[in-house]
């Protein structure tokens, strides 16, 4: 009788006990453990990070550390971490968020455009993705990839085609890298040779145009006439006389360093420089700047006309006035240069 009650005692203890644990258990898998009062938080696990990394991420997420802790490592999570960005729903239990935080890296939308230079590109990629921008540049400007791809130092700003693409936030700089590449390809379809091919451009070519016109002008209704203009010089060996060339060829040397020119003076075009298309006849040796879509597509479909010329309009500023021959863009010219000193705009 004494041994049945001892026994009777011993199970009743097991029962209690078997019920905390099973009630420990369900609320460190199934209950509710979140504190945030958004729908959804974000966390990012850099490549390489440890379960302290995540778990520091987590604490301002989570009303009980603890029981995610003891969750975590009886699941294995806490010694198979995965990088990239993971998101955890406002109420979520334990085991939910580390099936999210374990499985589901969620892509991310990135964006550029108008970045001048592959460092300035770098740079602002770096702000989405996690690669930081001294190894995107230097993907970017690997000497095997670029010679292997047939592209240069001059020409690889126009791999990156301004738009907005899906990565993943943990992707690596050659990884962005890589799948640019495949975008650019993929924006190269053989109808697009074949108009570049009529046109005698190549590819590069139609990219470095492109980045003039685009500089030219921001108005995509206007690009096109603008492109045909520089396309007619192209094709009876006129010298393309742009401009923002002859900007940018200022730009790299010390004494422009830190201005903006505003106005182009005959001094400019003195500059020694294969970017100066006043002095060298052709297309300079690679962009001058990232083009947006529109003003690629403008020289691939240029508006066939007989102009030669072009000036700023003064009285609709960001269009231009055409002309077919030297003496009606000079009196174009003269009117916008007068406009200009109206402005106190000099230099």
């Amino acid at each position: 009788m004494y041994i049945k009650k001892i026994l009777w005692a011993v199970a009743l203890i097991g029962l209690v006990i078997f019920a905390v644990i099973a009630y420990y258990i369900y609320g460190a898998m199934f209950e509710p453990n979140t504190k945030f009062n958004n729908e959804t938080a974000y966390i990012y696990v850099p490549t390489n990070a440890n379960y302290n990394d995540v778990r520091d991420q987590l604490v301002p997420l989570l009303e009980d550390i603890d029981k995610f802790d003891a969750l975590a490592s009886q699941k294995k999570y806490t010694t198979n971490i995965k990088a990239g960005r993971f998101a955890i729903s406002k109420g979520m239990n334990n085991n939910d968020i580390i099936n999210s935080i374990r499985s589901k890296n969620l892509p991310i939308k990135i964006a550029f455009n108008n970045q001048n230079s592959l460092a300035d590109l770098a740079g602002r990629i770096s702000t989405q993705i996690e690669a930081d921008s001294l190894s995107l540049y230097k993907a970017m400007t690997d000497e095997s990839f670029l010679r292997e791809n047939e592209f240069s130092k001059a020409t690889a700003l126009g791999m990156y085609l301004p738009n907005s693409y899906e990565f993943f936030w943990n992707t690596s700089a050659e990884g962005f890298r890589d799948k640019m590449l495949l975008e650019y390809n993929r924006f190269w379809t053989e109808s697009r040779k074949i108009k570049a091919k009529k046109l005698k451009l190549k590819p590069n070519e139609v990219i470095t145009l492109a980045s003039i016109v685009h500089e030219e002008s921001k108005q995509a209704d206007e690009q096109p006439r603008v492109a045909g203009v520089y396309l007619n010089r192209l094709r009876i060996g006129m010298a393309l006389q742009a401009d923002p060339t002859l900007k940018f060829a200022a730009y790299q040397l010390p004494k422009y360093q830190n201005t903006v020119i505003r106005r182009v003076l005959n001094i400019h075009k003195e500059i020694d420089s294969p970017y100066n298309t006043y002095k060298n006849t052709g297309l300079p040796p690679g962009l001058i700047a990232m083009p947006d879509l529109s003003a690629i597509k403008a020289v691939l479909n240029p508006e066939k006309h007989s102009y030669l010329y072009f000036a700023a309009d003064a009285k609709r500023i960001g269009y231009h006035k055409f002309a077919k021959t030297l003496g009606q863009h000079n009196n174009n010219a003269r009117e916008y240069q007068k406009y200009l000193s109206s402005q106190g705009i000099n230099r």
